[in-house]
């Protein structure tokens, strides 16, 4: 297995979990388009589209910073020309970017709602239609999103009925190309079982000491890398990261705990099946409940 050589546009990748994707894929040697807004320092939120390159560059593979609101056509269509201009093509498209906002209906203004689905749902779209020329054209492709698996239960729409729908809109999009693309591109979804230690868990939803029971943003770049490297036929997966991870061959789960002797907040949207692998133990909460 390698990406060595492979381009991949991943989007919201100066920080967080996409970066860890471009680090784990950047070991190859594989080609990083960074695709984010951040190109100055935020004082509330680490890491620049520069800082990211640098860090993709160190791990050993080469970067592209690039500004881009995945919200904007222009600006897209401006990154994904830069990309080929730079690396000669596109063979893989990670739709991590995401805006969150997990409020009642009355609580949601709208300008968080048009936010919400700017980002997710039509900014994955957006994102994927400006690259399909060029994943036509590459030997392996793939389409990869951070969303969730579609389970269509009351209890993920209640609490936040903005969020949920922005979200899984992004799940949509995955589940129809698919079909769509079946036999050229492959197109699955990750998602963690647990909540990942990121800026959004510190920030918006559960505080700075939540991050003792979140895992480590390299469980899903280790679960975005081995899915990546599978052959195109392998599509229309909906997968949670410690499962795939242990059918994989991955036997240490503990690695990726930020505090291994903790119980893990579970994240949304996870389904009952597959249950948690024997050993994990997971609070009896939920996030946005």
């Amino acid at each position: 297995m390698s990406l060595k050589g492979k381009t991949l546009f991943i989007t919201g990748a100066s920080r967080g979990i996409g970066l860890a994707i471009a680090e784990r894929c950047a070991r190859d040697g594989a080609n990083i388009v960074v695709a984010a807004k951040t190109d100055s320092p935020n004082p509330k939120l680490p890491g620049t589209i520069h800082s990211a390159a640098e860090a993709i560059e160190k791990a050993g593979g080469q970067a592209l910073p690039v500004v881009c609101d995945i919200r904007d056509e222009a600006s897209v269509e401006a990154a994904v020309e830069a990309a080929v201009d730079r690396f000669g093509g596109i063979d893989i498209v990670v739709n991590n970017a995401s805006a969150i906002f997990p409020r009642g209906t009355a609580d949601t203004p709208m300008k968080r709602y048009d936010l919400m689905h700017q980002v997710n749902a039509r900014g994955t779209f957006l994102v994927t239609q400006k690259c399909l020329p060029y994943l036509e054209k590459a030997e392996n492709p793939h389409i990869l999103a951070l969303s969730p698996p579609l389970d269509m239960r009351e209890m993920w729409f209640a609490p936040h009925v903005a969020y949920t729908s922005a979200k899984y809109g992004m799940s949509l999009c995955i589940l129809g190309w698919a079909g769509e693309f079946r036999g050229r591109i492959a197109a699955n979804a990750i998602w963690p079982r647990t909540a990942v230690a990121t800026a959004a868990i510190s920030n918006v939803l559960a505080g700075e000491d939540a991050l003792r029971n979140c895992r480590k943003p390299e469980i899903l770049a280790d679960t975005a890398y081995l899915v990546l490297n599978k052959p195109k036929d392998f599509t229309g997966n909906f997968i949670i990261d410690d499962t795939f991870l242990l059918s994989e061959g991955v036997t240490d789960l503990d690695q990726y705990a930020v505090d291994p002797s903790r119980e893990l907040l579970p994240d949304f949207f996870v389904p009952d099946d597959p249950p948690a692998p024997e050993g994990v133990k997971i609070m009896n909460v939920t996030l946005g409940h």
